[in-house]
């Protein structure tokens, strides 16, 4: 199983990125695993035009990443009520290649109250893209680190379930289907 691990945040010093970090640990751990690890500092990515913008040369390779993939384990700053605008705009840039696969989210953010941030994401992935949406994901305040590290063991006991869960389940969506037998729908 392919998983491909986003870190979206371009801020240098960044929380989210932090998580993305402690989830690409744990996922190197799975020899059943084939890990991608994607920062989105390292791309400079046109704004989405819906026309020219899809032919840029790094979006046809981040498209081709994303089409490689099962599944995504996204890390987020939240920002405003809502996930990165880098990643708002790499999901428009590439939103046809993430069809039919699955989803996990870590995100972090300032305070306590803006939790439910990644919904907008998660939502227009689950509606647009037929993806399905991992329903247990990892929300970290700004409590939760010191010094460029997650200092809160139970945000790193967090990343670790949502990572063991999130592969079972993620194999359990990669597992061949003879559609034949399944017979018609009536």
């Amino acid at each position: 199983m392919k998983i491909l691990l986003i870190s979206s945040s371009l801020n240098d010093k960044s929380k989210s990125r932090l998580l993305a970090e402690e989830a690409k640990r744990l996922l190197g751990l799975k020899d059943n695993v084939d890990l991608d690890y994607l920062d989105l500092r390292d791309f400079e990515l046109p704004m989405c035009d819906g026309g020219k913008a899809y032919g840029h040369p790094n979006v046809i390779e981040l498209s081709a990443r994303v089409k490689a993939a099962d599944g995504f384990v996204v890390a987020t700053p939240i920002y405003n009520y809502s996930g990165s605008g880098a990643f708002k705009n790499f999901m428009d840039l590439t939103g046809n290649d993430w069809k039919d696969k699955f989803v996990g989210f870590l995100a972090a953010a300032g305070g306590a109250m803006s939790y439910m941030g990644v919904m907008d994401i998660a939502n227009s992935l689950m509606l647009n893209s037929r993806v399905v949406v991992w329903p247990r994901y990892v929300y970290a305040d700004g409590s939760a680190f010191e010094d460029g590290e997650i200092k809160n063991s139970q945000v790193i006991d967090r990343i670790n379930l949502l990572i063991e869960e999130f592969v079972i389940f993620g194999h359990r969506m990669t597992l061949p289907i003879d559609v034949d037998s399944l017979g018609q729908v009536k």
